[in-house]
């Protein structure tokens, strides 16, 4: 966790409403040697479902390769987030903390070690300590209810500020809450989700729909960010619906609701997912880049990707110089379907380049005050169909280079 606050970060921690069904309590674990709390555990009433989005890596940590198994079953009774060691790359050493992490919250709260889903966040390569972890868990069950903003605290590691959002929706003639939070700052640049994220509703959702609302959210939220190009061994994204709100339970996408669930579910993810960027290690610029004219959505997004995480557009943004040549650099290695004399490109407002060549008579001026800002947008047109693609990225300082120098020091 740094001490320098980030300065894309929001004035403060917002202010949300309380998920009936949710119980969250904090511990220190001390998985390292800082004196803060970097356990969190959520106690989840009878009849919480579950549903989840995890890393493709193809070296998961023991944490994801539990929830992959558990998520199936479609029900909760806990959620428990480590912060400091990602217990990641620990063999069995780490698989055995997990199950005595899940056997521990069972025994206590009375559960199926089905029942408790497990993230942890940090270091990879060291096993994550069980008598440490035990030790924690049976602190967090002793300990007071707290509220989001220590939850959310818990959870960070390089991050500069707490993150979390919240929505709401009309369900049933009810309003149902949806409150979120999440970490990440960086190895963001995900294949599903970003670093940690959880989020808590008290609407009534079948485990099926939850997950299908929850992919779909996912695909233009999470999956539309980067930070440095790298995708964490584990990414884990968990949404948890206890049904406290009495709605008639939401099932299929044509009931009545589902769509105002699965709307405010996709905004709540896009705002959470934003935040994560706002962290980026090092980060001054927050960068959208909206790509259309695509020969398909999915090429605009792989398009859309390759200038996001091209170090010398990253470089350029924080230089505050307007070289938009490199945004051409970065739609033509992309490997995408693009025409060099359909293509056109914009900062902010102000159009750059069409038809292959510098607008007539371009002026840089205004352009140059859009990248003094903080706010940054890039537009691209390939002119080719009707494909199109919004992704969020930030800005390469030496800042980042600083961080990830030191992190395990």
């Amino acid at each position: 966790m740094s001490s320098s606050r980030s300065p894309l970060a929001p004035s403060g921690f917002p202010e949300l409403p309380v998920i009936a069904g949710v119980t969250l309590r904090v511990a220190r674990a001390r998985y390292k040697t800082w004196d803060r709390c970097d356990l969190t555990f959520a106690a989840l009433d009878p009849g919480t479902s579950v549903a989840g989005v995890l890393t493709q890596s193809k070296c998961p940590s023991p944490e994801v390769e539990w929830c992959r198994k558990v998520l199936p079953l479609g029900t909760a009774r806990a959620l428990v987030v480590n912060a400091g060691n990602s217990n990641a790359f620990t063999g069995n050493r780490g698989r055995a903390a997990v199950e005595a992490i899940a056997a521990r919250v069972a025994g206590a709260t009375g559960c199926q070690p089905s029942d408790v889903l497990v993230a942890s966040t940090g270091v990879i390569g060291v096993p994550l300590p069980i008598d440490k972890a035990e030790a924690g868990l049976d602190a967090a069950f002793a300990a007071p209810v707290c509220g989001w903003e220590d939850a959310a605290a818990t959870i960070m590691t390089t991050d500069t500020f707490a993150k979390a959002a919240t929505t709401s929706a009309i369900v049933d003639g009810r309003t149902i809450n949806l409150v979120g939070i999440i970490k990440g700052s960086g190895m963001i640049a995900p294949d599903m989700a970003t670093m940690l994220g959880f989020i808590f509703t008290d609407a009534a959702v079948e485990p099926g729909f939850l997950q299908a609302a929850l992919d779909a959210a996912n695909r233009t939220t999470f999956s539309c960010i980067t930070v440095d190009g790298d995708t964490s061994t584990s990414d884990t994204v968990l949404a948890f619906a206890t049904g406290k709100a009495g709605n008639a339970p939401l099932a299929r996408a044509d009931d009545p609701g589902a769509d105002a669930f699965a709307a405010a579910l996709g905004d709540l993810c896009r705002q959470l997912a934003q935040l994560v960027v706002r962290d980026g290690e090092g980060a001054t610029k927050f960068v959208e880049i909206a790509v259309t004219g695509a020969e398909s959505d999915a090429s605009a997004h792989r398009i859309a990707m390759s200038i996001a995480n091209s170090p010398l557009v990253k470089t350029a943004i924080a230089g505050e110089d307007a070289n938009w040549g490199r945004v051409v650099m970065a739609v033509g290695k992309a490997g995408e379907p693009a025409e060099r004399d359909r293509l056109a490109i914009r900062f902010g407002d102000t159009q750059v380049a069409a038809g292959g060549l510098a607008v007539e008579g371009y002026d840089e001026a205004p352009v140059a005050a859009h990248l003094k800002g903080s706010d940054i947008e890039i537009g691209v047109d390939l002119g080719l169909g009707d494909g199109r693609a919004t992704v969020w990225t930030c800005d390469l300082t030496h800042g980042y280079i600083s961080i990830n120098a030191d992190y395990r020091s």
